[in-house]
């Protein structure tokens, strides 16, 4: 294939689109699995949202929008409370968090996982007791440390040998015993993106099991009897269907939990397999229910527990993706529509790669459906493009949108609730949009848009 200069998002020149995306019999359908709960096609044709259209949402707060379903996230957070009722369900933060949504989770029984000094902020902001919260990092710093020490986080999972002195000593200083965590990379690669897959050898966080440095780590901790040693943590990627590869990694994971026992004669009380688990973005996507994920889950470990003559232990997971992703969707208005004949429709919407990096970042698909009104037209295949001058600068890939999609159009992209306001930015100082929810037919911005002061707030020169 001859290389392409914009990058080789670009090279597929062609109007086919991917291989699993099809012409649709209707191009106003809705496929269920992509959208939040309440979200429908009124009578006049336009999305509504708990009873809400979406012409309203956009006329109040503007656009481009970040519209979540509170109902809808809080359905998700009670299937997997429900799904692991003897288990531990822990909100995986990084994939959106606001205090709205944490003080949501929190009223719902989920536990939360944080991953910096700011997001740990957020969390006591909102009121989430500090024992209900862990903290990751692969590069915690000492005040980051200390702040979650002089709080009580309920566990700190900890990523290194230096940030084992480091918690050792201040917990020493201070003469508390936190417990902790040893995250494990047990040599898995999830079915994902090379970037967002965790538990390979080759990368940052986390002590290797298959060079023994896992097993020291836990034996320290052990033997100088500071930290209070829980269990251990593994995450092996994101958007993952199938679960082999929790199989193989709590095998593993098992497997050091017996060493620990033989070595010390402890066993672990806990053990946490981590998230990852995928959303439908395309029609092409077919994610587990919580149900169905706990019942292998736990006839995995039940199995690899029985192997090793082990006792099953405290079970934790961290969702995140797959309580906030599918309960969002993204409002846009269309600016333009370029055709370039016999190639693709461009659909030019005022927003872009600063509210939704991942196309551009992961090589992302995602669905998307005109909003604001049904229409007779015919499908058209068109790639939904943001505004930034940036040739990279792509929502959707390939989507078939109504002919007669226009100027002033409301577009709506589903699936945009994990990764895309958490990774925005203010890329050709473009303003990230605002966040609202939206429960019972009325709408309230728990994120407010930002505006050009805020842009000029921290320049100073």
């Amino acid at each position: 294939m001859r290389a392409h200069e914009a990058g080789a998002l670009h090279g597929d020149i062609g109007n086919r689109g991917p291989a699993w995306l099809r012409t649709p019999a209707d191009v106003n359908a809705l496929v269920p699995q992509l959208w939040p709960g309440n979200v429908a096609r009124g009578a006049d044709g336009a999305l509504t949202v708990a009873g809400l259209g979406v012409r309203d949402i956009a006329a109040e707060f503007g656009t481009p929008l970040y519209v979540l379903d509170e109902d809808d996230l809080r359905a998700r957070c009670r299937a997997f409370r429900e799904a692991f009722a003897a288990d531990d369900v822990y909100y995986a933060g990084k994939a959106f968090l606001c205090r709205a949504v944490v003080r949501m989770i929190a009223e719902e029984g989920l536990f939360l996982d944080v991953c910096s000094g700011g997001e740990l902020a957020v969390a006591l902001a909102a009121g989430m007791p500090p024992e209900r919260i862990g903290f990751h990092g692969n590069n915690k710093s000492l005040a980051e440390l200390s702040r979650a020490l002089e709080v009580g986080v309920g566990r700190i999972i900890v990523d290194s040998f230096a940030e084992l002195d480091r918690l050792t000593e201040l917990a020493r200083e201070r003469g508390i015993r936190p417990g902790v965590l040893i995250r494990v990379t047990v040599g898995v690669e999830a079915h994902t993106h090379e970037f967002i897959a965790t538990a390979h050898e080759d990368q940052k966080f986390g002590f290797s099991l298959a060079g023994g440095s896992a097993l020291t780590a836990a034996l320290r901790v052990l033997d100088e009897g500071v930290l209070e040693l829980r269990g251990l943590h593994s995450h092996i990627g994101s958007q993952i269907f199938d679960t082999s590869g929790f199989e193989v990694s709590a095998r593993r994971v098992l497997t050091l939990q017996a060493q620990i026992r033989d070595a010390r004669g402890v066993e672990l009380p806990e053990l946490d397999l981590g998230g990852g688990f995928g959303i439908a973005y395309t029609s092409q996507d077919d994610p587990a229910a919580p149900q169905d994920l706990a019942e292998r889950l736990r006839k995995i470990v039940e199995f690899e527990c029985a192997a090793e003559r082990l006792a099953v232990p405290r079970l934790s997971i961290e969702p995140g993706r797959a309580i906030v992703g599918p309960a969002v969707f993204t409002l846009y208005e269309v600016g333009t529509v370029k055709d370039v004949d016999g190639i693709r429709t461009y659909v030019s919407v005022d927003g872009g790669m600063s509210d939704n990096i991942r196309t551009a970042l992961y090589d992302a698909s995602y669905s998307a459906t005109l909003a604001s009104r049904a229409s007779a037209a015919g499908p058209m295949l068109a790639r939904v493009v943001g505004k930034h001058c940036e040739s990279g600068d792509i929502v959707v890939k390939d989507e078939f949108l109504p002919a007669d999609v226009q100027p002033g159009d409301l577009v709506a992209v589903p699936g945009t609730g994990a990764y895309c306001r958490s990774m925005a930015s203010n890329y050709n100082h473009v303003p990230r949009p605002g966040v609202v929810a939206v429960r019972n037919g009325r709408a309230r911005l728990i994120v407010r848009p930002e505006t050009e002061e805020d842009l000029l707030a921290l320049d100073v020169g």
